[in-house]
């Protein structure tokens, strides 16, 4: 690559970068307090609780406690800012909720690290792919909604490419401290996800597939494992100190994956349209190209290991997390990166083919330009529209406010759904699946003072009332049952459920 063409990547790594951290930061606060995504209570009562104990067992292993960890060091500092700015004098004073922006941006970070990642790992192709690939994973839909959240998908994805980075640069060095390293990200990478561990394919493919090795084969396949292990260990010690409680929990997570499958279908279909879904039909068209160039590449060679790489990992994970019977489209996250660089291989490819068959330059810079706008421009539209969506008030928040400022604390509110506002303890809440579940009487008998109802549960019966007779009547006797003290219709300016709150009639 020439000077001029080195700065001019650079540049477009900076400006991915950008666009990168925008759009993972944008409405990074939705939700705090009122509705936080699903899970993420799981992970932060879990490490402020750490920060307030110094008890590090996190008794709780449906992760493994990395992330856990990360994050108590992040609201570690985040309380130590807000005493200083004298928010708080003492732990006690400082609920979960305040904790929630930093450790968001913690994962919003290392999203947006991941594009400098894939970058570094593109230039093994060369720099045209890298620069592609980089700027698909900055504006791939799936990818920027869930780095709003304090989940372990995406600080796992970064690992997963750390990995591969690092593979392919052990298997340029041939050392086995190269190799060592490169198997401890992949230990890291299951510390932060159990299926991370899946990672660790890459390390040992490079141990293979490299001529000239300074230790032998077995030796470095041996260092690898055990730089995996020791890593593992080391960033969820718990795993091994409290075993017994790690196996039944362990039993039980693995039990739950292998339940009978909720949904219709076969699982990996599922999968391809989350798939198509993020990456629009052209992006899908370009990925499928670039498994062909891979494969080609694999069979004729030279330099097949990045290739091998390429699709090895992404095709063994797909097939795991097909086998298993949860269902979440964030568990293609570490999957997004190698399609965006094998979409990128795909184009640069097509355009060495235009210029290999002579193709006219003007035709062959307007194809290149159009290829790279409908990689581009629908993810990106779909992440901007997902953002400007997310910095909206949403039904959820009106409702939170209102019970807030209309209901006095000790109020016993039920609610339904998981698209309802999440209330404090103050306010004794309880959920219900959906609230025509509950008994008569329930509510004169456990003392529920407010009901919470929401579109997601009613819904549907309510628009089809000749398919749902039963359940259309459950909830008109609901509604003409209490009294409807407020609604919260979602409109363009506020999206989400319709929320009704009844207030129970007492005797």
């Amino acid at each position: 690559m020439t000077a001029q063409n080195l700065r001019a990547s650079r540049l477009g790594l900076a400006l991915a970068l950008l666009a990168a951290a925008l759009l993972r930061f944008w409405a990074l606060s939705q939700g705090i307090g009122f509705n936080p995504g699903p899970d993420e209570p799981e992970i932060m009562d879990r490490a402020v609780r750490m920060m307030k104990t110094a008890d590090f067992n996190p008794r709780f292993y449906d992760y493994p406690g990395l992330y856990m960890y990360v994050e108590t060091a992040v609201s570690t500092a985040r309380f130590m800012t807000g005493a200083m700015q004298g928010r708080w004098s003492s732990l006690a004073q400082a609920p979960v909720d305040e904790f929630y922006l930093w450790s968001r941006a913690t994962t919003a970070i290392l999203g947006t690290l991941t594009v400098w990642v894939v970058y570094r790992a593109g230039m093994r192709w060369n720099g045209q792919t890298a620069l592609l690939a980089a700027v698909l994973i900055a504006v791939m839909p799936l990818h920027v909604r869930e780095s709003h959240y304090v989940l372990t998908d995406v600080p796992m994805t970064f690992v997963v490419m750390t990995t591969l980075l690092l593979s392919l640069r052990a298997h340029e060095r041939a050392t086995l401290g190269a190799f060592a390293v490169a198997g401890a990200a992949a230990g890291l990478a299951g510390a932060l996800k159990y299926n991370g561990v899946l990672a660790g394919i890459m390390p040992l493919i490079a141990c293979v597939m490299t001529p000239g090795l300074r230790t032998s084969r077995v030796t470095t396949a041996l260092a690898v494992i055990a730089a995996m292990s020791a890593a593992f260990l080391a960033a969820a010690p718990y795993t091994l100190l409290d075993l017994p409680t790690f196996l039944n929990q362990f039993a039980r997570l693995s039990s739950e994956y292998h339940k009978t499958p909720s949904i219709p279908g076969p699982i990996w279909l599922v999968y391809l349209k989350h798939l198509r879904g993020a990456l629009d039909w052209p992006g899908s068209l370009m990925v499928i190209g670039g498994f062909a160039v891979a494969l080609g590449n694999v069979y004729r060679g030279p330099d097949r290991l990045k290739w091998v790489l390429a699709l090895t990992f992404p095709v063994l994970y797909f097939r795991f997390i097909s086998q298993q019977a949860i269902v979440y489209a964030r568990y293609l996250l570490p999957l997004v990166p190698f399609l965006s660089i094998l979409a990128a291989a795909f184009v640069v490819a097509a355009v060495a083919w235009m210029r290999r068959a002579n193709t006219r330059a003007s035709v062959r810079d307007a194809a290149t330009l159009a290829l790279t706008v409908i990689a581009i421009v629908p993810p990106a539209y779909a992440s901007i529209n997902y953002d400007a969506g997310a910095a909206k008030a949403w039904t959820q928040r009106l409702a939170y406010d209102w019970i807030h400022r209309q209901l006095p604390a000790g109020s016993t509110i039920r609610l339904e759904g998981s698209l309802t506002p999440r209330l404090p303890p103050a306010y004794h809440p309880t959920y219900a699946k959906q609230l025509r579940f509950d008994p008569p009487g329930y509510y004169e008998s456990h003392d529920v003072q407010y009901l919470v109802a929401s579109s997601q549960c009613y819904g549907q019966y309510l628009d089809n009332r000749a398919a749902y007779p039963v359940e259309y009547d459950d909830y008109m006797r609901l509604f003409n049952d209490y009294e409807e003290v407020a609604r919260f219709s979602p409109s363009p300016d506020h999206p989400g459920p319709e929320l009704r709150i009844l207030k129970v009639k007492r005797p």
